[in-house]
């Protein structure tokens, strides 16, 4: 007997050919449907196929930090898709884990002796102003775990049904992501500061605040007639360079050659802090 569940709603296409609508999807989805400026990074992806379905699981990071986006395409193309920040992920799998022994200790299905809704064993997840559903139900058609996401200030409900006798593949693709990336959701949840600028005689100095999937980092440049050098700082050492930085400063200033730090070395500590 198949495991399919029914009422899997979706939009139809391909992972392909939707890619733009998905990478909107995604921000708007995952941060309460707001708009952002934020540049999203895909980071790595595993495909899963269970039964009849397709499941892609996406890590994905912007500004607002690093999420799992989990897309289901059925048999005849429609698509659904939830978020998970990876802190949710790392529950979910645990509670993958749960449903699967509870799974594993029920007797065949009866489809004369069904529960009255469906469900068999229900927990509920919350991130933020998200709310997750997890419901392993009985239908005609078999066993199924039910994934509901919803925000709590409204907003449309989406969900995916996994195929209960692939709940133990789908946590160890769930596991490799998280073993990889970690359950931390990372990323800076603001705005990144804007650039910082200074001239000193005849050279320049940009101060830019960027983030990638390690992290946030400040690249400081020196431009002279067309020719840059730069260095880049993890955002984890910033008051320890600081530190030294302004130690840097004072001694100096102490000195009495001090009559033009005064006015290039504060500066740059300053555009530190």
């Amino acid at each position: 007997m198949s495991d399919l569940g029914s009422g899997d709603d979706g939009m139809s296409g391909s992972k392909y050919n939707a890619s733009n609508m998905e990478r909107s999807s995604s921000r708007n989805d995952f941060e309460s449907g707001k708009a952002s400026s934020a540049v999203e990074q895909e980071l790595a992806t595993k495909m899963l196929q269970i039964q009849s379905k397709r499941f892609y699981l996406d890590v994905k990071q912007n500004r607002r930090g690093r999420f799992i986006k989990v897309a289901e395409i059925g048999a005849d193309g429609r698509r659904s898709q939830i978020y998970l920040a990876l802190s949710t992920a790392a529950e979910f799998r645990d509670h993958l884990s749960s449903f699967s022994d509870y799974y594993a200790s029920l007797g065949p299905p009866n489809t004369d002796n069904l529960p009255e809704d469906g469900k068999l064993k229900s927990e509920m997840m919350i991130k933020d102003n998200r709310r997750y559903y997890l419901d392993l139900k009985e239908n005609a058609r078999g066993r199924f775990l039910r994934v509901s996401q919803t925000i709590t200030r409204g907003g449309p409900r989406s969900q995916i049904a996994l195929p209960a006798q692939g709940m133990i593949e789908f946590r160890d693709a769930l596991t490799d992501l998280l073993e990889e990336f970690g359950a931390n959701d990372a990323g800076f949840k603001g705005d990144l500061p804007e650039e910082r600028h200074m001239k000193v005689d005849n050279k320049n100095f940009y101060f830019d605040i960027g983030q990638n999937n390690r992290g946030v980092y400040m690249r400081i440049s020196e431009v002279k007639n067309n020719f840059r050098t730069s260095i880049t700082i993890p955002e984890k050492c910033w008051l320890r360079f600081r530190d030294i930085f302004n130690d840097y400063c004072d001694k100096i200033k102490k000195s009495p050659d001090a009559n033009t730090a005064d006015n290039i070395v504060p500066s740059t500590a300053n555009s530190l802090k």
